[in-house]
């Protein structure tokens, strides 16, 4: 048996190892029929000082599409890293005024046939003529019909350096990609909400009624409006009139919608679209590259440094901090329980449960890690923890954990026929409880982030499934190899006391960590469903205590009154599944939410206003069920001496919940290379943000302040 689960641990990692083999050769790659990328330059070559636009055509096969800078309903944009000679520096993405394209019910923004993004791109003020500009971008993009596939395309251009003409091969291709490029609103708009709508006022007294074939807006913001429902158009001769879904009417409402309004209107020659832009879309600044580096945020370049083997690293270190996080802390007592009661038997029955530990926690990290990519394939924002913000997964494990804690509080025993967890392992040798137990470790530890794992996670996601999958079993390897290791090392084993009386005892004191995680979960679906979604979820909690009742009552029972306890028993698990499965349904409506104690709720919109005006930020990404959080937000950030450091320096607060979905979380956090909370950044009236550790001190966050004078702070403050 040691041979066979020994064979299982190492045809898992010899099977990631190739797999990341040809997950290195193959890249994210797409068919190539799909999209055919190319980069292209406006002129023929590149003077020192004087700023030159690139062109990055995407032609995409019929029947499918690429993603606009806010998707829609699902979906990812395009996204460009470049690597530029040292001096150069590249601005933001243009994006071409898109279109709505539905896909059964939902609805997404995008561009279908072909699409060219421009990018305004400023060199140094002196080149060398005998050293042409090579320039290098990563283009990575999600293509979608009904399906998803995501890809990505090498690109590279080299220019002379001499008199910065335009090339007239390139001339007619650039014509149109700013043809369709919106212009700055000549319409004034005045924004309004009744109830779970938003109306637009456009004030275009000389637009005629009869000549107006259609109209759409297009929100910058991911979560402004219901995407999918039809936005209702009039025109009198007050000018035009949206109006527009409300995707979350409990919110509260905004007070300005920047956007892209699209109008259709009819011509002599035929329709004509006029696209035009409402609000500052955000240009962030880039900064100067060092050497012959990317043009991107220094987390970004950073992060991109990361190769397969530094990835595998990071996350190895990660898992083994997991180890010591709260939220592992139960079924690490349930570990220790388990292996005080394996003392007495033979070394190589301890080593046996060793290995089906471990398989359980590879098992269990990889199927999670495949889910997850296979889903972010599919075009949907989700990250790492993503299972935690469905409500039947959390009430699932708070009734798996309070049944255990009624395990090991003696409330009843599971039969060597069960699959038990800790106390409840099979008569006959246990495995099974050891390999569930490290399934249930890892469900456990996904809300907490341990230091070096964000970063590792975040790179895992954007590479192949065959790297991916190798730095998630890495992960995996390392909160796995404390108990691993103990099981295997003979001196660790003859150190553990005997079996004994004094084991009842401890096993009855360790089921209290494992009651105040339910109470945690409780809480944690309390954010997430309503009134009466918690109190079925609380009835579920109730059901799983009879249920343990009815099978111990069974167990002491004759054999047919044994046997209608059970099936009793049986019953009335399937009464608390269904009881789980209904709690999707009661998912609570957002709550309007306010600036309150100097913090307000994040948006995308916010954040960009606040940095286009210069303003210092911090962002801080947070939920519900991330333990690391919670107890960052009362060590850290919400002292007296942080709240002052940040009204000093007239800091404004943001704060996003990711309990629930949210993707425009989402985006955030994979544009800074991390898949899950928390994320903390601190935007010094720049764009770009330092980024803060994951494990907080409130040192750690007033020394990262001192960047930020006191005057100019006080100053911004004053503006508002």
């Amino acid at each position: 048996m040691i041979r066979r689960l020994a064979f299982l641990v190492m045809a898992l990692a010899a099977s990631l190892s190739a797999a990341s083999a040809q997950g290195l050769q193959q890249g994210f790659r797409t068919p190539p029929d799909l999209v055919r990328s190319s980069l292209l330059a406006e002129p023929a070559a590149v003077a020192g000082a004087q700023p030159f636009t690139l062109a990055v055509r995407m032609q995409v096969k019929p029947g499918w599409h690429v993603y606009w800078r806010n998707p829609g309903d699902s979906g990812l944009p395009p996204e460009v890293t470049w690597t530029l000679p040292a001096g150069f520096n590249a601005g933001a993405i243009r994006w071409p005024a898109p279109k709505r394209i539905p896909i059964a019910t939902l609805m997404n923004y995008g561009y279908e046939g072909e699409v060219t993004l421009l990018v305004p791109v400023t060199p140094p003020p002196s080149l060398d003529p005998a050293d042409p500009v090579r320039i290098r971008a990563k283009l990575t993009y999600l293509v979608c019909e009904t399906e998803c596939v995501p890809g990505s395309a090498d690109l590279a251009l080299t220019l002379p350096v001499g008199e910065p003409r335009p090339d007239p091969a390139n001339a007619a291709l650039f014509d149109r990609a700013r043809a369709v490029l919106p212009v700055p609103a000549i319409w004034p708009l005045r924004l309004s909400s009744l109830g779970d709508t938003l109306r637009l006022d456009i004030s275009a007294p000389g637009l005629k009624p009869e000549t107006v074939r259609g109209a759409a807006f297009f929100p910058y913001s991911e979560t402004a409006i219901d995407n999918a429902a039809t936005q209702v158009m009039t025109v009198d001769e007050s000018g035009l009139h949206l109006t527009l879904a409300r995707s979350n009417p409990a919110e509260a409402a905004p007070t300005a919608l920047p956007g892209v309004l699209i109008v259709e209107e009819a011509t002599d020659s035929g329709t004509s679209r006029l696209a035009f832009a409402y609000g500052d879309e955000p240009v962030l600044p880039a900064p100067t590259a060092s050497g012959e580096a990317a043009a991107a945020p220094p987390v970004a370049t950073a992060f991109d440094a990361l190769t397969l083997a530094t990835a595998a690293g990071l996350a190895f270190l990660g898992g083994l901090i997991l180890n010591l996080m709260p939220c592992v802390f139960p079924v690490l007592s349930i570990k220790v329980l388990g292996l005080v009661r394996h003392a007495g038997e033979s070394a190589a029955r301890v080593r046996l449960h060793g290995l089906a530990y471990t398989a359980g926690v590879l098992a269990s990290f990889l199927g999670l890690a495949a889910l997850l990519i296979a889903l972010k394939g599919g075009g949907a924002a989700i990250g790492w923890g993503f299972q935690l913000q469905s409500p039947p997964v959390v009430a699932a494990l708070a009734y798996l954990l309070l049944a255990m804690g009624l395990s090991l509080s003696g409330t009843f025993h599971l039969g060597g026929r069960i699959t038990g967890f800790g106390d409840g392992l099979a008569r006959r040798s246990g495995l099974n409880g050891s390999f569930f137990t490290g399934v249930l470790a890892t469900l456990v530890a996904t809300p907490c982030t341990a230091p070096f794992m964000g970063a590792a996670v975040g790179f895992a996601l954007t590479q192949s499934a065959g790297v991916a999958l190798a730095v998630f079993a890495s992960l995996g390897l390392g909160l796995a190899l404390p108990f691993l290791a103990l099981t295997l090392w003979p001196p660790a084993l003859r150190a553990l006391p005997r079996p004994g009386a004094w084991m009842d005892t401890l096993k009855q004191v360790l089921a209290f960590p494992v009651y105040a995680t339910v109470a945690w979960l409780v809480w944690v679906l309390a954010q997430q469903v309503d009134a009466g979604g918690l109190l079925a979820a609380l009835i579920g909690l109730v059901l799983v205590g009879f249920s343990a009742w009815a099978w111990e009552h069974g167990r002491g029972a004759g054999p047919r009154a044994g046997r209608v306890a059970q099936g009793l028993a049986v019953l009335t698990l399937v009464a608390v599944a269904a009881v789980a499965l209904t709690l999707d349904h009661n998912r609570a409506r957002p709550a309007a939410q306010a600036a309150a104690d100097g913090v307000e709720p994040f948006t995308q919109a916010r954040l960009d206003a606040l940095v286009n005006e210069r303003r210092p930020v911090f962002v801080n990404l947070t939920a519900a069920w991330c333990i690391t959080c919670a107890v960052n937000e009362t060590t850290s950030l919400s002292t007296k001496a942080v709240r002052a450091a940040m009204a000093n320096r007239g800091v404004t607060y943001l704060k996003g919940d990711w309990t629930n979905q949210n993707p425009e979380i989402t985006r955030l956090l994979e544009k800074h290379g991390r898949s899950g909370v928390p994320l903390y950044l601190l935007f010094a009236g720049t764009g770009v943000p330092q980024v803060l550790p994951q494990i907080l001190t409130e040192g750690t966050v007033l020394a990262a302040l001192e960047v930020l004078p006191a005057s100019a702070g006080k100053s911004a403050a004053l503006s508002r």
